[in-house]
Parts: C-alpha cells; sequence; structure tokens
C-alpha cells in the first residue's frame, strides 16, 4: 500500500489534507475523531481552530510520542487513545458533539523505514509488519500457514497473478529453511515470470502479509460501522484510502447505505426506506498535481466521503456478507493466536 510517506529530508505530509479541512469544516468547532493519528497532520490542523477537540487513535504505540507533544500544547482540547480504530465504539462520548470522523489508511514514512516494524521488502529486520495489537507477526503467517492458505492471501490481498507459484515454493523453501524478509524476495523475484522492473516484484506479497497480519480488512469493516454509529446528525465520514481493495470496501458501505436498493418504480417515494448517508460526490477525490509532485506516493490517494443524514445509532448493512470471503481468509490467523503485543 502506499501511504503519506516521503523522503527522509522532507517533512511529513498529511494527503489531501485542505480537501480533508475544506470538507468537515472545523471552522463551525465541535468534536473530531482522528481514527489514524499517525505523525498527527490532520489533528494538529482541525486543533488551529478555535471551538475544536480532537479524539486521536493509534494502534501504533510509537505514536503516542507524537500525541504527547500535541497534548503539553492544547490540553483538554486533545486526547489519544493506543486503540484499533474498530473499538472506536467503546470510546465514552455520551456528551460529545462529534462532527467528523477521518480515516487515513496509509503508513508514514517513518513506520515503514522502521526496521522493527519489517513492512519494507528493503528491511534487514525481521518479517514482522505488526502494527500494534496484534496476535501473530509475518513471520509466522509465511513459515506455518499451509499452501493453499497462502495462495489465497496473496491472490485476493495483494491481488498477485502468480500467487498459486509463489506459495508453492515458499513451501518448498521452509522445508530445509526459515523464511525470512530476504529469504522472501529472492524466492518472489525468482517465482515472477512477468515482471513490472519499476515496481519491486515483492510489492504484492508484502502489501498481502501486511494487510492479513493487521486485519486490515475486518478493521477497516468494523471501524466503518462503528464510526456512523458515533457521528452526529450532519456529521461527515471521511476516508482515504490508497489501493483498491479498500477503495473497493469503502464506496460499497458508503453506495449501500445512501441509496434505496430493489425499490420499484411502481413505490411511492413517501413509502421508500430512508437513507442512511447523503453522498455528496460519487466520484472520488484525488490529489492535485501539485500536490503529487511534492509527495509522490500520495498519487494512489482516493478520498470519499458522507454526510449522517439522522442522529440516530442503530442501522443495518450487509458490508460484512459482502466482503465474507475476504474475513474467512483473515480467519486463516486463528491458529497462529498469541496474546496482543
Amino acid at each position: 500500500m502506499d501511504a503519506t510517506i516521503v523522503p527522509e529530508v522532507q517533512k511529513h505530509y498529511p494527503v489531501l489534507l485542505k480537501e480533508i479541512i475544506s470538507i468537515i469544516s472545523p471552522q463551525y468547532g465541535g468534536t473530531f475523531i482522528d481514527c489514524t493519528f499517525g505523525q498527527g497532520g490532520y489533528s494538529k490542523k482541525i486543533l488551529e481552530f478555535n471551538g475544536t477537540k480532537v479524539i486521536a487513535l493509534d494502534r501504533d504505540i510509537e505514536s503516542e510520542k507524537k500525541a504527547n507533544l500535541i497534548k503539553d500544547s492544547f490540553e483538554d482540547r486533545f486526547v489519544f487513545k493506543n486503540i484499533k480504530f474498530s473499538q472506536l465504539n467503546n470510546l465514552k462520548l455520551k456528551n460529545e458533539d462529534i462532527k467528523g470522523v477521518i480515516f487515513d489508511l496509509g503508513y508514514s514514512y517513518t513506520q515503514i523505514k522502521d526496521p522493527k516494524k519489517g513492512l519494507s521488502f528493503d528491511s534487514s529486520g525481521s518479517l514482522n509488519m505488526k502494527m500494534g495489537l496484534n496476535n501473530y507477526s509475518a513471520e509466522d503467517v509465511i513459515n506455518k500457514l499451509d499452501e493453499k492458505e497462502l495462495e489465497k492471501i496473496f491472490k485476493f490481498f495483494g491481488e498477485e497473478k502468480e500467487s498459486k507459484y509463489i506459495a508453492r515454493n515458499v513451501v518448498k523453501e521452509r522445508l530445509n529453511n526459515k523464511i525470512d524478509t530476504q529469504t522472501l524476495v529472492k524466492i518472489v523475484d525468482k517465482t515472477k515470470r512477468k515482471k513490472n522492473y519499476k515496481v519491486n516484484s515483492a510489492t504484492k506479497i508484502f502489501q498481502a502479509l501486511r494487510i492479513f497480519v493487521n486485519k486490515e480488512i475486518s478493521e477497516l469493516i468494523f471501524g466503518l460501522i462503528n464510526a456512523t454509529k458515533v457521528l452526529k446528525k450532519d456529521g461527515i465520514l471521511a476516508v482515504v484510502t490508497f489501493h483498491s481493495l479498500e477503495d473497493k470496501i469503502v464506496k460499497y458501505f458508503f453506495k449501500s447505505l445512501s441509496e434505496n436498493k430493489s425499490i420499484s418504480r411502481y413505490v411511492p417515494v413517501t413509502e421508500q426506506a430512508e437513507t442512511l448517508f447523503k453522498l455528496i460526490e460519487k466520484k472520488a477525490i484525488t490529489p492535485s498535481e501539485k500536490e503529487i509532485n511534492e509527495n509522490m506516493p500520495s498519487r494512489s490517494a482516493k478520498l470519499r466521503y458522507v454526510v449522517k443524514k439522522k442522529d440516530f445509532y442503530d442501522f443495518e448493512t450487509d458490508i460484512q456478507e459482502q466482503f465474507k470471503n475476504l474475513i474467512e481468509i483473515e480467519n486463516f490467523g486463528n491458529k497462529l493466536w498469541k496474546r496482543p503485543d
């Protein structure tokens, strides 16, 4: 997954920041939930407006260092929680006027380059990929799951066309040697028949493993559901995605709750069920040419948002059923379960 990444010599750029601020309108005050705090780009910008409060979430405990710096400046207007965003409905929000919930599903340059996290195929560190509060690592996955399970992970989470052959060669190699980062890179490179020399051959495999290890599919699905529950009437739900699988889930969730399904043309409008969201723009918002030139990895970013039309908590969605096959693949990890760290 491309992310909010910039070269080391440059500062961190929150992707589509101007567009996010324009959409959520913090100048009118209110409480906002930053579900992916990271380096704190969105949170800091929102807090520049008087009358705002930010509740920031991040599963990566390393983000707490950045959060403490903001806390020193804004005190009671800023709260940080080291939790997964799928758990945001567990927050005590009874007295909060939640005007917006924001997700940026990318990874920062700092995270990508941290050898302890093992997210990069250039890393000499362990094959880890745990972003925090995980039950197993990529090393567990690649060395313990069977060939068919690995094939499905590579195929559906990485959209890797040669997933069958890569999985087969991984299993062969691990009969003699434990698979680490560089061993996996070599296996993929050796296996791939069609190569794109502009992109590392292992890119899709590493994406697939990261999605699997961090259960990013179910995290996103439950994050969207619970964000919708905590939003107040006229509140904004905004999501920045970086690959097609994420965007497909967000697009489906927004569209399915913004339009009536299977409504006969003979049924009067007054008898049709009211929708939960108002979809302002059907097409995703993408970065400007200027932003892409300043921060090249932002080129794959897509921003979608909706407005909640009514102030109610319970609603029905078939999103879990729609992406049932992906959740079932994530559940392969149940056999690897360890106490979260």
